[in-house]
């Protein structure tokens, strides 16, 4: 007997109808807002990663030598794959370029509540645009999607902060702080205790009061202050883009779902502007649902000309610990509209039944193991068929079927020349006297 891997999920036909539930909420909001669905490979030149990130990212990567001798890995993010993408073909695609799609990844870590080491997301972005209304419309979609699911603004909030409020603000102190190790730092402070928090900062480069003052003043939220204290203008105008995102996002619709949160920073350094992180407004998630941001100068990096852009990624693993919270997780069962169920030597018009019900867009089952009516009748219960239609040689001897309908047990015949019919969802209710 062989066990699954550790990290690595099955998902049975319940549990994947409510996760398919959920997907389709997902896709159907992203081509509400005209996003395009894109497909992207599983494989990719480790490279991409060890390049920006140093070859110490591959303890983290499912990376191996191909029989080409290249060094390639399982694609542990979207964003780099999509950044290749518009690179490769630039100066054809319309601006702006609005892709999604959902898929698996695959990063080799400590496997925890809402972290797995295959993982799926669906990721929503936008190239060639520099304008706050980009960003929200980004969280407007996050907001309609997460909506759409059945959340309320009691279940979830988006803590919105600015990178360069951060590096601007660390840009401000005498000494001299690696920007990049105290923003990762910032960014692990709701998972850490304070003094490893500080000491974090300490070994960024900031003097352990300077780190106690930073802390402090990017805790408070207050705009106002950390402008007054920087006196820059790289901090003033993050704060006037901030203020002027929230500004769109309300007339998006989005804004009461949003929080000032400078704590927030996605550890990722490629992000560059607004970014954003999607928690549980209660806490019982025990980690962030999922985040996003402006990450403007990426293209650039992977050869293209400049090029804005800002996307999210909400995670499959999570949104469903989110919505079982709130109580709003479809329910993990299977269902299904009829089960043609044949007696004796019916097949032909139990056939031809079950294609006109098909047609009509209607989940059909029939049987395909030569099992007994009591067999047949128990297994249409086990798939919640809502109705069984029961072709059997006696009642077409009187050009009838019976219907029966499963959750009360009521039954009628019907005329079998006239079944389905002109009905779109024939029901026992249709043929009753």
């Amino acid at each position: 007997m062989y066990d699954r891997i550790k990290g690595f999920r099955d998902f049975y036909p319940g549990e994947m109808a409510a996760r398919r539930a959920a997907i389709d909420t997902l896709e159907e909001t992203a081509r509400q807002y005209g996003f395009r669905e894109i497909g992207t490979p599983a494989l990719e030149r480790a490279e991409m990663w060890t390049d920006k990130s140093g070859d110490e990212i591959v303890d983290e990567l499912y990376a191996f030598e191909d029989q080409g001798g290249r060094h390639v890995t399982l694609t542990p993010e979207l964003t780099p794959t999509v950044a290749r993408m518009v690179v490769a073909k630039q100066q054809e695609l319309s601006k702006p370029i609005k892709w999604f799609s959902t898929r698996p990844f695959w990063r080799y870590e400590q496997v925890q509540q809402g972290r797995q080491r295959e993982f799926y997301q669906t990721n929503v972005d936008i190239f060639g645009s520099a304008e706050p209304e980009a960003d929200a419309e980004i969280l407007a979609w996050a907001a309609d999607a997460l909506t759409g699911l059945g959340l309320t603004s009691d279940h979830f909030e988006f803590r919105i902060s600015h990178r360069d409020v951060l590096g601007g603000v660390l840009k401000t102190y005498d000494a001299d702080v690696d920007v990049e190790a105290a923003i990762r730092a910032v960014d692990k402070s709701d998972k850490i205790e304070r003094v490893e928090y500080h000491d974090l900062l300490v070994d960024a480069g900031l003097p352990a009061d300077d780190a106690a003052q930073f802390d402090d003043l990017i805790a408070s939220g207050d705009l106002e202050a950390v402008v007054e204290f920087s006196g820059t203008e790289r901090v003033t105008d993050a704060v006037e883009n901030l203020q002027a995102v929230l500004a769109a996002a309300e007339d998006f619709g989005a804004r009461e779902f949003c929080t000032i949160s400078l704590e927030t920073a996605r550890g990722l350094d490629y992000y560059t502007g607004v970014v954003f992180e999607c928690f549980d407004s209660a806490g019982e998630v025990s980690r962030s649902v999922f985040g996003g941001g402006r990450y403007d100068d990426l293209i650039e990096s992977f050869g293209g000309q400049p090029t804005p852009a800002v996307g999210v990624a909400p995670g499959h693993a999570t949104i469903p610990l989110l919505m079982q919270r709130a109580g709003v997780w479809p329910d993990e069962e299977i269902t299904t509209d009829y089960y043609v169920l044949s007696v004796g030597d019916t097949r032909p018009i139990a056939s031809r039944i079950g294609r006109e019900l098909r047609e009509r867009g209607h989940v059909v089952e029939t049987d395909v193991a030569g099992r007994s009516f009591g067999a047949q009748l128990g297994y249409a219960d086990s798939i919640n068929a809502e109705t069984t239609v029961i072709v059997g040689e006696r009642d077409l001897e009187n050009d009838e079927i019976t219907l029966k309908e499963m959750a009360s047990g009521d039954e009628v015949q019907a005329p079998v020349e006239a079944f389905p019919g002109d009905l779109e969802r024939p029901t026992v209710e249709d043929f009753l006297a």
